[in-house]
C-alpha cells in the first residue's frame, strides 16, 4: 500500500511538472520535451558541404561576416552565421520577410559579387493589404505588422546595397514567375500566421532550383503555432530536417540530372 501511494504521488507530481518542463524545452531547445518529435535533426555538415569540419572544427570556408546578437524579429548569432555562410556559395537568393534587413545584409556582404538578392516585406502604408485567413492568430497579425514598420534597412546605403532588390507587398500577392526554379537559397521568415507560412512555403518550393535550399525560421513548438503546424504538415510529404541549437528547419530540393537528350541539345 505504501509503495502504491508513493507511485501515485510521484505520478501526480510529474504530471504537474510536465507543462512547466515542456515550456522550458520549447524556449531553450526549440521543441517539446514530451510528445512526438516531428522532424529529425541534421548536422551542419549535412546541411551543406561548406560546414565540413577538420581536426580543428569548421574550416575557414564557413567564415562569414554578420551583425551578432538578437534583434527585433531577428535570428540568433548562430542562425545568422549559418545563413551568412550559405550565402557564400549562392548566386540567387530570396527572403520572405525583410524586417530590419539584417539577414539581407549578411547575404549581401558574404555572397559573390554578382549575386542577386530579393527580399519582400510590407510597406508601413500598405498594411491594409495584409490578408489574415480564418483561424490565423491575432497575435501573428500584430507581430507581422509591427515588423513591417521599417523604412530603411541594415543594407541601406552600404557598399553591397547594389545586390539587393527590395520588394514591397503582401506575399500572398507575389507573382513568382521571375524566380521559378531559379533560387539557390530561400529564407522564410515572414508572417508566422499559418496561412502565410503555407503560402510562402508553397511559393518557395516552386522558386527553389533543383539542388537549392529552403530554410524556415521560428520552428519553436507551440510557442509559434502557425509555423509549427505548417512545417509539421509539410514534413509528412517532404524530408525536412531541424538544425540543432537553432529554430531553423531546412529542405534540400533534389538535384535533377540532365537527360541524354538535353546533353546532346546543349552540345549542339
Amino acid at each position: 500500500m505504501i509503495l502504491i501511494a508513493f507511485i501515485s504521488g510521484f505520478a501526480l507530481a510529474l504530471a504537474c511538472c510536465l507543462p512547466v518542463l515542456n515550456r522550458w524545452s520549447i524556449k531553450y531547445r526549440s521543441r517539446p520535451l514530451w510528445g512526438r518529435s516531428y522532424i529529425p535533426t541534421a548536422t551542419l555538415e549535412e546541411v551543406d558541404p561548406i560546414f565540413i569540419s577538420n581536426d580543428l572544427g569548421v574550416s575557414h570556408e564557413a567564415e562569414a561576416t554578420l551583425i551578432g546578437g538578437t534583434a527585433v524579429g531577428g535570428t540568433s548569432t548562430l542562425e545568422g552565421w549559418i545563413l551568412a555562410a550559405l550565402a557564400k556559395r549562392s548566386l540567387r537568393m530570396f527572403e520572405f520577410g525583410t524586417c530590419t534587413g539584417r539577414t539581407t545584409y549578411a547575404w549581401a556582404v558574404n555572397s559573390p559579387e554578382d549575386a542577386a538578392i530579393t527580399t519582400l516585406t510590407l510597406r508601413e502604408d500598405d498594411r491594409g493589404d495584409y490578408q489574415p485567413a480564418a483561424g490565423d492568430k491575432a497575435q501573428d497579425t500584430k507581430h507581422a505588422l509591427q515588423e513591417s514598420r521599417f523604412q530603411s534597412f541594415y543594407y541601406s546605403d552600404s557598399a553591397v546595397e547594389y545586390k539587393v532588390e527590395q520588394l514591397f507587398g503582401d506575399s500572398k500577392q507575389l507573382d513568382i514567375t521571375p524566380w521559378r526554379e531559379s533560387c539557390d537559397l530561400i529564407f522564410i521568415d515572414g508572417s508566422h500566421a499559418y496561412s502565410y507560412v503555407v503560402n510562402d512555403t508553397d511559393k518557395a518550393l516552386q522558386m527553389v532550383r533543383p539542388g537549392g535550399l529552403v530554410l524556415w525560421h521560428d520552428y519553436r513548438g507551440k510557442q509559434v503555432p502557425g509555423v509549427y503546424r505548417a512545417i509539421n504538415d509539410l514534413a509528412q510529404r517532404l524530408p525536412l530536417r531541424r538544425i540543432p541549437g537553432t529554430s531553423l528547419v531546412m529542405y534540400r530540393k533534389p538535384a535533377v540530372e540532365s537527360s541524354t537528350s538535353d546533353n546532346v541539345k546543349h552540345a549542339a
